[in-house]
């Protein structure tokens, strides 16, 4: 589902040099953060834990439909350069890579407000090469700075088509403590919330 409401810019160029990237020799990876670690929507044959250094999740990505409204716009998570993240790496067999990575696409990408990057992550098993959507701050639906008030507003009143931003964030820290990931911003700011809440 789209995050805004019209193109940011054209995708099919950008699945295209994906595609071209990756190549269709081998099987293909992709790097989750946010919502793909507990909702992938895609068949893989094999899921690892992941950190990948350069990048970091944070929840600076306006969301306009999902779990938000143009109005009152809620909030995803965007992968943002520096620091690091540790999330999870997908493997999809290599015949299945082109048809997964349409579906990522229409997915991830029917607006092209991410940039799909080919990232170094470090497993157990070793390094892989993955595909990760990550946020530049010069993107039309970064954040900036929100300020703890904002945050408050935002996850009290913004809701959309898959629910709250609370819900999602919720959601996600839930999945994250499943996998043994540590996110102490992320636990910070729904402590902020759920204290003020209780007030």
């Amino acid at each position: 589902m789209s995050e805004v409401l019209k193109p940011y810019r054209d995708p099919v160029p950008m699945l295209e040099r994906a595609l071209s990237e990756w190549g269709g020799q081998e099987d293909l990876w992709v790097f989750g953060y946010g919502s793909l670690i507990w909702r992938p929507d895609f068949d893989y044959a094999e899921r690892r834990p992941a950190l990948v250094h350069g990048w970091h999740r944070a929840l600076k990505m306006w969301s306009r439909i999902n779990r938000g409204t143009p109005e009152r716009p809620g909030l995803v998570f965007g992968l943002l350069s520096g620091g690091c993240c540790r999330g999870m790496v997908f493997r999809i067999p290599r015949e299945q890579g082109a048809d997964t990575l349409a579906r990522l696409w229409t997915r991830e990408m029917s607006t092209a407000v991410y940039d799909p990057r080919w990232l170094h992550a470090q497993t157990p098993e070793g390094p892989v090469r993955a595909l990760a959507f990550t946020l530049s701050r010069r993107s039309p639906s970064h954040t900036g700075e929100l300020s703890e008030e904002e945050y408050r507003a935002i996850f009290a009143l913004a809701t959309g088509i898959y629910g709250t931003t609370f819900d999602y964030a919720h959601r996600t820290l839930e999945e994250l403590r499943r996998h043994d990931i540590r996110d102490r911003n992320l636990e910070k700011l729904l402590r902020l919330i759920q204290r003020h809440s209780s007030e």
